[in-house]
């Protein structure tokens, strides 16, 4: 019996070995893979509300917009909440006839609508014809790639001049920025540099959830 045991192992082992070694390559997978999370699910630590600050709470994990107009501001830890080039990852949910967005390159003013950086419209079904994923004002888009109701996964990525945008993995906006791109003068700042992301709150009538809002910095 004691010469049997260390066959026993050795069985035992090649048995075993494979799933161990198929388990430890996901998990190198899913912890390797660049991706960083913004927010805790519990609380907004991290991230500093603009004028009406009581428009943003969280609830079953789910950061939610819903008050007169304030814009959320990252401000914690990640990259020194300073991004150039990156991939943004949400899920989004949005209740009837709501309005909200996510700015990037972006920093945070106290009041008004974002000054500096792009918008990247969340609207499917409020009244302004500028939809869900289109970049406002810049490249919009005119049809909701989602519906009111349902989460919905929003992915931003800036590489270089490029920005692009995709909705459950659809792109919606492609977009080249030009050398010296023409913009209206309350439209200055929306143009690439580097800077922080924002959420918005639009208005009292809008409730926007998110959630899983994750990032990857990229070179």
């Amino acid at each position: 019996m004691r010469g049997m045991k260390p066959l026993r192992v050795l069985l035992l082992g090649c048995v075993l070995a494979p799933t161990w070694s198929g388990l430890l390559t996901s998990l190198g997978a899913a912890a390797g893979d660049g991706w960083i999370s913004l927010f805790d699910g519990k609380t907004l630590d991290g991230w500093r509300a603009s004028e009406n600050q009581g428009t943003f709470t969280v609830a079953g994990g789910e950061l939610i917009a819903h008050g007169k107009r304030s814009h959320l501001f990252y401000e914690g830890p990640v990259a020194g909440h300073r991004f150039t080039n990156f991939e943004f990852r949400a899920e989004v949910l949005t209740k009837p006839g709501a309005n909200s967005g996510v700015y990037f390159h972006t920093e945070y003013q106290e009041t008004g609508w974002p000054a500096k950086g792009y918008e990247v419209q969340v609207n499917n079904t409020h009244s302004d014809p500028r939809k869900t994923a289109g970049l406002y004002a810049v490249q919009d888009n005119f049809k909701s790639p989602a519906k009111d109701d349902e989460w919905f996964t929003l992915h931003i990525k800036v590489e270089g001049k490029r920005i692009l945008t995709k909705v459950n993995g659809r792109v919606i906006a492609d977009y080249t920025q030009e050398e010296s791109p023409a913009r209206a003068d309350e439209l200055k700042g929306r143009v690439l540099s580097s800077g922080t992301f924002a959420i918005q709150g639009h208005d009292p009538k809008s409730e926007v959830r998110y959630r899983n809002i994750l990032v990857r910095p990229l070179p």
